[in-house]
């Protein structure tokens, strides 16, 4: 990506050029993300200091951590040891290392890292709360009961979300739908293989999964509040308007792409990405430019971009990576 361009230069750069530009950032943009779950695996397994950041590797590890002993949680409470949450290291671990071997899900918990290093970066650089944004407060005060009280319910979730983040957790009421099954399978596979310890660990899964309403998550309720906002919904593809949670949510969805790979996008690596990302959502050159500028202040957007329409952003997207497990 440029550092800056002018309107002339801009004008003499041919569509394919501009193309080939994009298709070659998106290239080492998909490099870049098969090198993700290794490293992370690796730097998980060995405790080691990285470039690949300290605070990222922390919270991935303390998610993951906190996933395994809410599943072992369960399993003490169907085999009658509901006092006995003090759980063996060991069994923690090799819980752990079920989970971040499946690699959708140590994507989505990396992904959850990244969305709230970037909230953290957007309320200490734009005092853009990660938790009210000026949409949500619009919409917790819309004089439609239905609309108001979705709102109120997505800010509920958007606070337990956010305090949940600074102490490095993840509730698993809050993981998508196919990764609790992914965690539930984790869980089968280090049961004992007595039939107590079989019985405990169906009757754990089916607490866990009465439990569960993917409905009622954060994901789920700004996805429905979205849905349910239609054409309107183009609000929310301002960041500072809608923050950090509903602009991914609301990117992903108007782009076709999964959300943690517009989550992804957002990194400084992953640019070109983003950039289409935005012009397939349908974003006009200056909206682009707003949104650009709000995440990524030093960087312009390359020459030429504005001769990019959002069905050639969509195919240049389709042809590239998805996001591990996505």
């Amino acid at each position: 990506m440029a550092r800056g361009m002018t309107a002339n230069s801009a004008q003499a750069i041919p569509l394919e050029a501009v193309g080939a530009v994009l298709r070659d950032e998106l290239a080492h943009g998909d490099a870049l993300i098969g090198t993700i779950s290794p490293i992370l695996r690796h730097l998980l397994a060995n405790d080691e200091h990285s470039v690949f950041g300290d605070d990222i590797i922390a919270r991935v590890r303390g998610m993951m951590n906190h996933v395994a002993r809410q599943l072992l949680d369960q399993l003490a409470i169907a085999a009658g040891e509901e006092d006995q949450r003090d759980h063996d290291p060991a069994r923690v671990a090799g819980l752990v290392e079920r989970l971040v071997a499946h690699t959708g899900f140590l994507s989505h918990v990396h992904a959850l890292a990244l969305e709230w290093q970037l909230a953290e970066r957007l309320q200490a650089r734009l005092a853009l709360d990660p938790v009210l944004s000026p949409l949500l407060q619009a919409l917790v005060a819309s004089s439609e009961p239905a609309v108001a009280a979705s709102g109120m319910a997505l800010l509920s979730s958007l606070a337990r979300h956010a305090q949940a983040q600074r102490r490095m957790q993840l509730p698993l009421r809050e993981l998508p739908g196919d990764l609790l099954h992914a965690a539930v399978l984790a869980l089968r596979g280090i049961a004992t293989a007595d039939e107590a310890g079989q019985a405990a660990v169906v009757q754990a899964e089916r607490a866990i999964r009465e439990d569960y309403d993917e409905g009622r998550s954060r994901l789920g309720l700004i996805s429905r509040l979205l849905t349910g906002m239609g054409g309107g919904a183009t609000v929310a593809l301002s960041v500072t308007h809608a923050g950090t949670a509903m602009f991914l949510s609301a990117l992903a969805l108007a782009s076709g792409q999964d959300r943690d790979m517009a989550i992804l996008a957002t990194n400084e690596g992953q640019l070109a990405r983003f950039a289409l990302a935005l012009r397939a959502a349908g974003l006009k050159q200056q909206a682009v430019e707003e949104q650009f500028f709000s995440l990524h202040p030093d960087v312009a957007l390359p020459p030429g971009f504005e001769q990019i329409g959002a069905d050639q952003a969509a195919a240049l997207l389709s042809r590239s990576a998805i996001y591990p497990g996505s």
